[in-house]
């Protein structure tokens, strides 16, 4: 029996990028209507405990994509990742903020920002530390009274 491939070699494995903000809206409406629970993880916060479905989910993801279009004011997308367009299971998401060179080619590999999964994920090491803005972003979408 073949083993499967762990987190992290996933998570190094192929993506699908998508580069227009349509494609990035079906991703949300393709996971949501999956209905399966998934992990949010912030690279640099601590690892999720359980994973979010439902309103919860919607909610994070509600949140995330308003702030992939107020910090990254383009056209275009770009700056997300998925391992299936038609039914994914792991998501690479880039911070706005923090781009480099997420091919490595300058020597410096950028690490997403945020993951969701569909599996517990595993801590990323990230060599930059979180900028205050994410970490407040992050605390204030876990800490707020849910509807």
């Amino acid at each position: 029996m073949k083993n499967s491939p762990s987190f992290h070699q996933r998570l190094d494995g192929s993506f699908t990028g998508l580069l227009r903000w349509s494609q990035l809206d079906a991703l949300w409406k393709t996971i949501l209507e999956q209905n399966q629970p998934w992990y949010f993880y912030q690279v640099g916060a601590s690892l999720p405990d359980t994973p979010l479905q439902g309103k919860e989910l919607a909610s994070m993801l509600e949140e995330l994509d308003s702030l992939l279009h107020k910090e990254h004011d383009y056209d275009y997308c770009g700056i997300v990742y998925a391992d299936d367009l038609q039914t994914p299971s792991l998501v690479k998401v880039y911070d706005p903020n923090n781009l480099g060179s997420s091919c490595g080619c300058t020597g410096n590999r950028i690490p997403p920002r945020w993951i969701i999964s569909q599996t517990p994920p595993e801590v990323v090491e990230d060599d930059a530390p979180v900028p205050n803005n994410r970490k407040r972003w992050w605390k204030q979408l876990f800490h707020r009274e849910q509807p």
